[in-house]
């Protein structure tokens, strides 16, 4: 019997020193009440208390507030006594008052007739696998969402081009209609009406085409003090009377790279939501300063610059503001806002190479932030005014007339093109594709010009200028597209007419491929 004793007590040391030599785990026993009955090493390394300080307290002092004020411990001893073992991961505190993510095991300790002597409780700190976890949650998330981004930019230019080209055969209709029409006021003011609806749907198809970033962008160094200033006019027509507009330009302000027009209408568009934020009025304030570098380009070496407008609205709680820019996201309620504002000035602003800032709180006004980083300046002397370009050859009004290859595969788009040029006093040809293109320019020697649309199936625009280039290299071409993605080399050098165009554009643009050539 006591050879017995001594084996059971040499077990019971080895277990002892086997709990006592883990760390990594807080392993000790609670009685029938939950109250702390033993306590080991890792217990007090994972928790920090001492065993004199815990034991005999009841083991909810490890529970957050809120857990206990939902009786979280006395559910898990209830549910591990029911049934002999409960599992769960939480929020526990260490002594210090300090918070990790815990694994925990509670299991009944019962005697061989089944009566409860108390619980075994295991707690592991999984902090680290948590975060582990949510990180890789949160890189599922953003992959889905910059999937699902890149899917509607997709759609979204797309549908820009068909608006475009829909928008092309109006605008250009309505220019030649209004040219016919007789002397009528009420005629008259007809087509201006749909001429500002065909305009204003020009301008939504830039900004989708912005939102999925195929917006054809004219990057050259622009003055953004000037270009702000100049924009103060135009943005006042559209204030009410107890709207304030003030500015705040710093000195020696350096240009920066982007598309002056479309860096007008990303200013005019933050302008016109800080009025629609301020439905009782107030200031907003249009500044230029220089500000620090954006995002991962702080080492270029370059001054950064700050083109920001401030409101006092009623500004965006953190929710608003991490949608803000989403496409279609607006607050401004049915009918009142198409969502793509925010979403276009983003666009523009990756595209140039800066970063859109916005900060915001509830009640305390908004500041929308376009950063640029500056235009690099031009090594060597720099002249001091700029030369006037040349006169463009007069083509508006026929005293040159040409005959003009047109192509593009949307009927509604050619007979509008051709409409046009007979107008400008031009001789028009129609082609429906590149190969039937080819075939006129191998039968017509006197073809002087070819406009082509770039979006078209089997031969795009840019390869057809690449064939008639081959086959005539001083033949001047022009290609009318919406999209900024064309392909390098002939695509890159030729004459851009942007859809929807006017004939007014139209005539610019001949006139100023026949200036380079």
């Amino acid at each position: 019997m006591a050879e017995g004793r001594t084996v059971r007590r040499q077990v019971q040391d080895r277990y002892r020193l086997l709990i006592e030599s883990i760390i990594d785990y807080a392993i000790y026993m609670l009685d029938q009440d939950g109250h702390v009955a033993s306590w080991n090493p890792g217990a007090r390394r994972l928790k920090g208390y001492d065993a004199d300080e815990i034991v005999g307290l009841h083991f909810s002092s490890f529970y957050t507030e809120e857990d206990r004020a939902k009786r979280e411990p006395w559910r898990g001893l209830e549910a591990a006594a029911r049934e002999g073992r409960f599992e769960n991961e939480g929020w526990r505190v260490r002594k210090d008052g300090t918070r990790f993510w815990a694994s925990i095991v509670i299991d009944a300790i019962r005697d061989d007739d089944g009566n409860l002597l108390g619980f075994a409780k295991i707690t592991r700190d999984i902090s680290e696998k948590r975060e582990a976890q949510l990180a890789l949650a949160r890189a599922r998330e953003e992959l889905f969402q910059a999937q699902k981004l890149e899917a509607i930019g997709q759609m979204t230019g797309g549908i820009a081009h068909d608006f475009n080209n829909l928008l092309t055969a109006v605008l250009g209709s309505l220019t030649l209609l209004q040219k016919r029409l007789p002397p009528d006021p009420e005629c008259e003011a007809l087509v201006k009406s749909a001429l500002v609806g065909a305009e204003r749907g020009a301008t939504l198809t830039r900004r989708l085409l912005a939102f999925s970033r195929r917006q054809d962008l004219d990057v050259k160094a622009v003055k953004p003090v000037a270009l702000a200033a100049g924009m103060l006019e135009l943005a006042s027509r559209f204030l009410d009377p107890d709207i304030e507009l003030t500015t705040a330009f710093e000195e020696n302000i350096p240009e920066v790279l982007t598309d002056a027009n479309q860096l007008e209408m990303a200013l005019l568009n933050l302008i016109m939501n800080a009025r629609d934020a301020m439905p009782k009025g107030g200031e907003i304030l249009i500044g230029v300063r220089h500000c620090e570098p954006a995002g991962e380009a702080q080492d270029n070496g370059l001054p950064w610059v700050e083109l920001y407008v401030r409101d006092e609205g009623h500004g965006m709680d953190e929710k608003t503001l991490e949608q803000a820019t989403a496409p279609f996201f607006t607050t401004k309620g049915i009918g009142k806002g198409t969502g793509l504002g925010l979403a276009m000035v983003h666009a523009l602003m990756e595209q140039s190479g800066g970063a859109l800032r916005i900060l915001s709180k509830p009640g305390a006004g908004t500041t929308v932030s376009m950063v640029f980083p500056a235009a690099p300046v031009a090594e060597g002397p720099q002249p001091e005014t700029e030369t006037a370009e040349p006169a463009m050859p007069d083509v508006m009004n026929g005293n040159r007339p040409l005959t003009v290859l047109a192509v593009d595969d949307d009927g509604l788009v050619l007979m509008n093109t051709t409409m046009m040029l007979e107008d400008l006093g031009h001789t028009p040809l129609e082609a429906y594709s590149g190969d039937e293109a080819l075939r006129l320019l191998d039968e017509r020697p006197d073809i002087d010009l070819v406009i082509t649309d770039h979006s078209m199936p089997k031969m795009t625009g840019t390869e057809l200028a690449t064939a008639i280039l081959e086959r005539r290299s001083d033949m001047p071409v022009i290609l009318a597209t919406g999209y900024s993605e064309v392909p390098q080399g002939h695509g890159a050098e030729l004459q851009k007419l942007t859809k929807p165009f006017t004939q007014e554009e139209l005539g610019k643009a001949i006139g100023a491929v026949l200036q380079r050539r």
